[in-house]
């Protein structure tokens, strides 16, 4: 028994074993606990950085888009203050445009002084009428087509029943005041547009702010006889009994479905087919020309814009050379639109020999011009050449063309030939030779022929300008544009039935075109002979390039600006040399293509006024006021009163403030202005 019992001393006793067992479970179990709570504590802490990170760098985003508007409430500010500052500016010149009449007035009419310390220009003396307001203006030539062609009647010197002052202001304060009260005028920069759409806003020529006045005051016989006679727009207006006849016949009035859809933008086949041969019979052509070179588009100005837009590139300076003075509003076609320079080759005025001409052309001044344009880094594509020429009506002989057109060849250029008064010539003497009658081109793949509707058959409204080259990838290139210049179908129509009219054009309208026409020049010329006034007499064109220059109290072009600006506000509108760049001052174009008693009419005012000017010249007078009053005969004259000076600008304006401070015209006009247009208008006017 006691041998049976007792275990192996190898052997541990069976209860400790599970103790142990139990013991190693024990602590498996608890060092499974420890190690579960440490992956949770290690959850939880990432957890609690990813939030905070996110938090911070949504806190970061916050402050970033804080700062953000901070800065542009900054701006907006800042450009409030501009808006502010410029609005007082604007608003002080144009309180001081608007009240000076009234201030005048109250003086009884005492006209500013000119600054004593520079010269006093008799265009200063002379006192200028407001101009009128808007009225009816229906111009006579459009209501019935006079029977026969206009014939020499006389009109009355009278202009309205009742004598009237022409002015209460004189013409120009200064001319510091003038280009203040012009840079007033023009539109300030708006925030919707571009750089380039601001430029193109803010730019007005000339031409355009005269004919923009002409347009609100149309002279009109009866409706409107104090408004304003345009002898400054080219236009002929002498014909609208024979085009309106013509014009309403049947065959005019054509529709079909192909009239109304898409076509080729270069122009419909059959209209380019007719220019082709309209072209062939008046220019000469030694052979018929081709329909498929002529590319038709709205006006000549859509055209000069679409070449220049092909054949130069402004980012290396590529520009046009062109003679001066010419046509003003080739600069707006080829600048505004396709953004390329007119590099200019400036005429004398005198003649520089027994044989030479007023402003003559030659090419050693296109190859002086070229030379200066490369040394200022111009790279020059193309010669602009018109003939008949605009504004100094010259026509140039076939050997001149020639001679223009190897230049070009040797110097790579294209030869853009404007040719729109070919058919205006009205002296039987003298022909017109286009440059598609020459036999053999210098270049013919750079020489590029224009013609329109315009002038030759008086219809400026119907925009048609047409274009023959025989080089295709011009054509092509302007068919790419032609989308955005083409012509309604029907209008195609129009145009290619009337110079289809091959009797009508021949055996009706051009000959008594002609005639009118040279008409029309005799009276502008017997007028301006007899008034001493010098001007180039040319048998072509709608007008007459003047010599003014003995109106001016020195050679400047604000002198000259000035003049115009007399002209137009004693309601004659004409087109002064700076809008046809003119490098002398003093030229002037006055269009003569217009009904007899019309100009008849501009000739009278022009006549007071140029009398005016030379009494006040001579006297060199400190300021004269200016009325229309009766004669014994019941005619009109124009009479002139010296007046004593008035103050100087600086005690002007002070007179101005002071007036508006002690009145109650704030009180009446402010609340208008501030809620129907723009509340901080209230605080300018109140700072004044």
């Amino acid at each position: 028994m006691q041998e049976t019992s007792e275990q192996p001393s190898g052997e541990a006793p069976r209860g400790s074993t599970s103790v142990k067992q139990r013991k190693r479970r024990r602590g498996g179990r608890a060092s499974c606990g420890r190690s579960g709570v440490r992956e949770s504590l290690d959850k939880a802490l990432v957890s609690f950085l990813s939030w905070q990170q996110s938090a911070e760098e949504r806190l970061l985003s916050l402050e970033e888009a804080r700062l953000e508007r901070e800065f542009q409430a900054e701006e907006r500010r800042e450009q409030r203050e501009e808006r502010r500052a410029e609005k007082e500016r604007q608003h002080e010149l144009h309180l001081f445009t608007m009240l000076t009449g009234a201030l005048f007035a109250t003086r009884q009419g005492a006209p500013a002084a000119t600054p004593s310390d520079s010269p006093i220009s008799p265009l200063a003396h002379l006192s200028t009428p407001p101009l009128a307001t808007a009225g009816p203006a229906v111009s006579s030539s459009l209501s019935q087509p006079p029977p026969e062609a206009p014939t020499a009647q006389p009109v009355a010197t009278q202009e309205t029943k009742k004598s009237h002052p022409i002015s209460v202001k004189t013409c120009q304060v200064s001319q510091g005041v003038l280009a203040t009260m012009r840079g007033a005028e023009a539109p300030g920069r708006s925030v919707y547009l571009s750089s380039r759409g601001n430029s193109i806003r803010q730019h007005q020529g000339i031409l355009q702010e005269g004919f923009i006045q002409y347009a609100m005051d149309k002279h009109h016989q009866t409706d409107n006889p104090d408004g304003i006679v345009n002898l400054g727009t080219s236009e002929n207006k002498l014909c609208y009994d024979l085009l309106h006849k013509r014009l309403t016949k049947p065959d005019m009035l054509h529709v079909e479905p192909s009239l109304l859809q898409y076509a080729d933008w270069t122009g419909h086949a059959f209209l380019r087919e007719e220019v082709a041969k309209f072209l062939s019979h008046h220019c000469c052509s030694p052979k018929p020309l081709r329909a498929d070179n002529v590319v038709v588009m709205n006006g000549c100005g859509s055209l000069f814009s679409c070449i220049a837009a092909v054949i130069c590139d402004p980012k290396v300076l590529d520009a046009i050379l062109i003679p001066t003075p010419f046509y003003g509003v080739i600069t707006e076609d080829v600048h505004l639109y396709s953004d390329v320079k007119l590099f200019h080759v400036p005429l004398d005025c005198e003649a520089d020999g027994e044989e030479s001409k007023h402003f003559h052309l030659t090419v050693e001044k296109l190859e002086a011009g070229l030379k200066k344009a490369k040394q200022e880094g111009w790279n020059i594509r193309a010669l602009i050449l018109m003939n008949p020429h605009n504004p100094l009506a010259e026509l140039y002989t076939p050997k001149e063309m020639i001679a223009f057109l190897e230049f070009a060849k040797r110097n790579d250029l294209h030869a853009i030939v404007d040719e729109v008064y070919m058919l205006t010539v009205f002296d039987e003497s003298v022909t017109f030779h286009s440059v598609l009658s020459i036999e053999s081109l210098p270049d013919p793949q750079r020489t590029h022929v224009m013609w329109g509707m315009s002038k030759d058959f008086a219809m400026a409204g119907i925009r048609i300008g047409t274009l023959y080259t025989v080089n295709t990838d011009l054509v092509e290139a302007l068919a790419q544009l032609g989308s955005f210049h083409g012509l309604p179908g029907t209008s195609q129509h129009q145009v290619a039935q009337l110079l289809r009219d091959r009797d009508w054009i021949n055996n009706e309208f051009l000959p008594e075109n002609r005639r009118r026409l040279k008409n029309a020049h005799s009276l502008l010329t017997r007028e301006l002979r007899s008034l001493g006034i010098p001007f180039l007499d040319r048998p072509a064109a709608l007008y007459v390039w003047a010599d003014l220059r003995k109106y001016l109290n020195k050679s400047s072009f604000e002198e000259e600006l000035s003049l115009w600006r007399c002209f137009l506000r004693h309601k004659v509108l004409l087109s002064c040399g700076q809008a046809f760049s003119c490098s002398t001052p003093g030229w002037f174009r006055i269009v003569f293509a217009d009904q007899q008693p019309q100009l008849q009419l501009g000739q009278s005012r022009l006549k007071r006024i140029q009398e005016a000017l030379k009494e006040t010249k001579e006297k060199n007078t400190s300021c004269v006021t200016c009325s229309i009053k009766e004669t014994d005969d019941g005619g009109k004259k124009l009479d002139c009163q010296e007046s004593k000076p008035a103050e100087g600008l600086d005690s002007l304006i002070g007179t101005l403030r002071h007036q508006i401070r002690s009145s109650d015209w704030l009180e009446k006009n402010t609340p208008v202005l501030s809620h129907g247009e723009d509340p901080e208008i209230l605080d300018v006017f109140k700072s004044l």
